[in-house]
């Protein structure tokens, strides 16, 4: 698409440049709800299947991380048949276990709160690899997350929440005429 083509960025979270649901028509009045991987908006009124959806990510996520832990398995016994001693064993899996335990809380966090994007820098590239290697620690957190939610659900309501308030706001304070409004006369003490 060209620049020409292109919708304008939308200030609010869910619109038409983060991939919202287009809706023509006078249905389409404030903010749209941001889409969540797997749920698109089925997370905001709960429909379209949502928890079936809740109950595939679940089973999906951990079916996932059990076969992570089997691919592991397996190399840790090549490296049983290479004999590389107990001490490269102990850093292998101590080095699987730190990276799965940082990415469960990094995905966590990404469930709650957004990154800061003036933040997102050198040291985001450098945890993509920690994340890489501790894949199995990112599935749990999505099956522990989606037991209770939609992965990101709660996020997104508070900042469609938010959204919506600030367009009530705005669309409040510029009904009527303002030229018809009257000044009220200043009390004399």
């Amino acid at each position: 698409m060209s620049d020409e083509q292109r919708p304008p960025a939308s200030p609010e979270p869910g619109g038409a440049a983060s991939g919202g649901p287009e809706r023509p028509g006078p249905e389409r009045q404030g903010p749209e709800p941001e889409a969540i991987r797997f749920f698109g908006t089925t997370w905001l009124h709960h429909d379209g299947g949502y928890g079936l959806r809740r109950a595939g990510v679940a089973v999906g996520s951990l079916a996932l991380a059990a076969a992570g832990a089997v691919v592991l398995r397996f190399a840790f016994q090549g490296l049983e048949i290479a004999d590389v001693g107990p001490f490269v064993g102990i850093l292998v899996v101590a080095g699987f276990a730190i990276c799965s335990a940082l990415a469960f809380r990094r995905t966590w966090d990404g469930f709650v709160r957004r990154p800061d994007p003036a933040a997102e820098s050198a040291a985001d590239r450098s945890a993509q690899s920690l994340m890489f290697i501790g894949f199995i620690g990112s599935l749990l957190a999505y099956f522990c997350r989606s037991l209770v939610e939609a992965p990101g659900e709660k996020r997104c309501r508070a900042e469609y929440a938010a959204a919506r308030e600030r367009h009530e706001r705005r669309r409040s304070s510029r009904t009527g005429n303002p030229a018809a409004r009257k000044s009220r006369p200043k009390k004399r003490r």
